[in-house]
């Protein structure tokens, strides 16, 4: 397994786990207008996964194509930080999630505008433009909840004080990126300065608190995974394994 299959497994999954989450949403939104906002996002994720994970197949060489490496894999093979695959709860949650992951998102994006694998390179230069405007989205959003009603204000302050410590595993590196950093991929590390400041800004301008670091849950990149993402898989893939090799 090379480290640019195993990198393309990691940025692919998180969208794609991500993106199934938001798909949930969908008839469910809390305005119309929302509804149809959270749909979008979905879409934008799920296409920026289509594309990591096509590539990934390429890259291992092993016939299995996107939709192989998304509906035939069990959870242990995936690479998604946990993150991702929390339930989402009601929409503050869903929001406050949204706007973490996203903050960290269009960095990483940014940074990988310039590897030096040109395919990964355009991937991250499509994704940038999607995920800039997924970062206004959210980020307004943190600001209109945690500065609206006292019950918005308290709800988005519960979310961010129950997802804060599964942000740390966004900003561990290991030998993948290590093996990569000649090739454009940034230390996740080297990220955090600038994720903290944004999220820093929004999470005050929305009156909320930022929580105290301590416990970071991590292992997702190593396949080590909540109890959520077999129940998500477990709905995403049932129609591809039920009818393997099926063509519509």
């Amino acid at each position: 397994m090379t480290a640019l299959f195993e990198y393309l497994l990691r940025v692919g999954d998180d969208r794609l786990v991500l993106g199934h989450r938001l798909s949930e949403w969908c008839g469910h939104g809390p305005v119309l207008e929302e509804d149809i906002a959270l749909a979008n996002l979905a879409l934008d994720l799920l296409g920026q996964a289509t594309h990591c994970l096509k590539l990934a197949g390429k890259v291992e060489d092993k016939e299995r194509d996107e939709d192989a490496l998304a509906y035939l894999r069990d959870a242990i093979d995936f690479r998604n930080v946990n993150l991702v695959e929390l339930p989402n709860g009601d929409f503050g949650r869903t929001i406050v999630r949204q706007f973490l992951f996203d903050a960290w998102s269009v960095l990483l994006l940014e940074k990988l505008q310039s590897a030096s694998h040109a395919e990964l390179a355009g991937i991250a230069a499509k994704a940038h433009k999607e995920a800039r405007y997924h970062i206004r989205h959210s980020a307004e959003w943190v600001i209109r909840l945690g500065d609206g009603t006292e019950e918005s204000h308290r709800r988005a302050q519960t979310a961010l004080d129950d997802l804060w410590s599964y942000t740390g595993e966004l900003f561990v590196g290991d030998e993948v990126e290590r093996s990569l950093a000649d090739s454009g991929v940034p230390n996740p590390a080297m990220l955090e300065p600038a994720w903290r400041e944004v999220v820093s800004d929004v999470v005050r301008r929305a009156t909320l608190t930022l929580p105290a670091n301590g416990y970071m849950h991590s292992g997702g990149r190593q396949g080590r995974h909540t109890e959520h993402l077999g129940h998500l898989l477990s709905e995403m893939q049932i129609l591809a394994r039920s009818h393997p090799g099926a063509k519509w």
